[in-house]
């Protein structure tokens, strides 16, 4: 096909999709846009602290899910505000602190993990937030190859707080994205 022709039929194509409001894609790319969403919060007290100012974290959690090439994306964004010492550094918040981003098969009942990760950065990120303390964290994409059944993300924010001896606290959950 002619060069002239080629961006005639593009220019054609375009000037539908602007009317009719579809969009054009290409084969094998995928945008932000692409992936289904679901957005939630929880606040955790600082365990570890008993001092006269505030302690909480407030956590907000956007886990996502696309479907693109057979492939199954899971990807986690946190963003926290938390209380105003945590950006002190020299006294750290947190022994370790991660997130744990699943992608899960959707089924009647529980639904199986078919690819997870730890993502151990989110201690350093929640330690060297903003002056306020207040921050954001994003995990890598697990990528999963997919049947014809649907998938979600799903994930938890697991933390050891400094100084308490505890370990890793009971999981903060967060709601599972769409299915894809």
């Amino acid at each position: 096909m002619p060069a002239a022709l080629k961006r005639t039929a593009v220019t054609l194509l375009a000037a539908t999709a602007a009317v009719t409001g579809t969009t054009l894609a290409t084969a094998g790319t995928a945008s932000a846009a692409d992936y289904s969403c679901t957005t939630s919060s929880h606040t955790a007290d600082d365990a570890s602290y008993n001092g006269p100012d505030s302690d909480n974290w407030d956590f907000t959690v956007k886990l996502c899910a696309k479907r693109s090439g057979g492939y199954i994306y899971t990807t986690a964004t946190v963003r926290w505000d938390g209380p105003y010492a945590s950006s002190q550094h020299g006294t750290w918040t947190f022994d370790n602190a991660r997130f744990h981003l699943q992608s899960k098969k959707s089924v009647r009942g529980a639904d199986p993990v078919v690819k997870s990760a730890n993502y151990g950065g989110l201690e350093y990120a929640l330690e060297h937030g903003s002056d306020s303390g207040n921050g954001s964290y994003k995990t890598g994409t697990l990528k999963t190859k997919a049947t014809s059944a649907r998938y979600l993300a799903d994930g938890y924010i697991q933390l050891d707080w400094s100084g308490d001896g505890k370990g890793y606290r009971a999981p903060i959950k967060f709601t599972a994205s769409p299915t894809v």
